[in-house]
């Protein structure tokens, strides 16, 4: 089966999901020298549009993982902006060394429905956008060493396909709720009200994260503000170069501190051809 471009597609709110997405193209790209062209997915401005494709396409779509599932605030733009029109998919997401649970098998499950043909999927680490505790430099080089085998067994596997593939058998049930997140004490905690504040000693007012903001939360006339709904991304928390915005709900924190003790073991990516 013969591709003549690559597409990337990404909700990437910290930057894991766009560099392994990123490095799957290019990979791919290089191996067949077809252009390949990203499509940013974040800001909601870049959600707001639809994308069709066609059959002679193969798009990389990604997400991270959020309480075991795809982002619930993020997952309808998937639903509804991608149209693929028979092209050829692969379906990424990127966890924070805990678990991606359901998360891989949803976005199968939704490329499907959206008229892609899912030729495989894979799971890969990223430091976790609560910490820098978890996963500290993932991907690292030995990940971008397994995104650019996994490159090359998708464009093997593409370039003998003389029919439609069937989808990769993936773990998990797109169906299943959401992961509960737990506090120190095991017990679970709830932190869906959570916002971030801010250092206003440290804020320079450059409006930065909310220009940033995927939700569009926080308000651009004062940033100490957040009158909207927070996905709990880190994205304002990451970006920021003066350090000023930080969490302080304790319910959140004690979530944290759960991972940061539960999660040190390295896990392993996982890929599905």
């Amino acid at each position: 089966m013969k591709i003549e471009k690559i597409w990337t597609v990404c909700f990437s709110a910290t930057g894991n999901t766009s560099r392994v997405t990123a490095l799957l193209g290019k990979t791919l790209a290089e191996r067949w020298q077809v252009p390949v062209e990203e499509i940013p997915f974040t800001k909601p401005a870049e959600r707001s549009r639809t994308y069709a494709f066609q059959e002679t396409d193969l798009v990389l779509v990604g997400s991270p993982v959020y309480a075991g599932k795809l982002p619930n605030k993020i997952l309808p733009s998937f639903r509804e902006q991608l149209r693929g029109n028979g092209a050829l998919a692969v379906a990424v997401v990127t966890f924070g060394n805990r678990a991606y649970d359901n998360a891989l098998a949803e976005l199968c499950a939704v490329l499907e429905r959206g008229g892609f043909r899912t030729a495989a999927a894979g799971a890969f680490v990223g430091r976790h956008a609560f910490t820098d505790e978890i996963a500290y430099g993932r991907p690292g080089w030995s990940d971008e060493f397994e995104i650019k085998n996994f490159a090359k067994s998708i464009a093997d596997k593409v370039d003998r396909l003389t029919e439609d593939p069937a989808p990769p058998c993936v773990p998990g049930d797109p169906d299943a709720p959401y992961y509960v997140p737990k506090g120190e004490d095991g017990a679970p905690v709830n932190f869906l009200k959570a916002k971030p504040k801010t250092r206003l000693s440290r804020c320079n007012h450059c409006g930065a994260c909310a220009r940033l903001c995927p939700m569009g939360a926080i308000d651009p006339k004062d940033v100490s503000k957040v009158p909207g709904t927070c996905i709990k991304c880190q994205r304002c928390v990451r970006k920021c170069t003066k350090g000023a915005k930080y969490f302080d709900d304790e319910a959140f924190l004690s979530h944290v501190r759960m991972l940061e003790h539960s999660c040190r073991e390295p896990k392993e990516n996982e890929i599905f051809l």
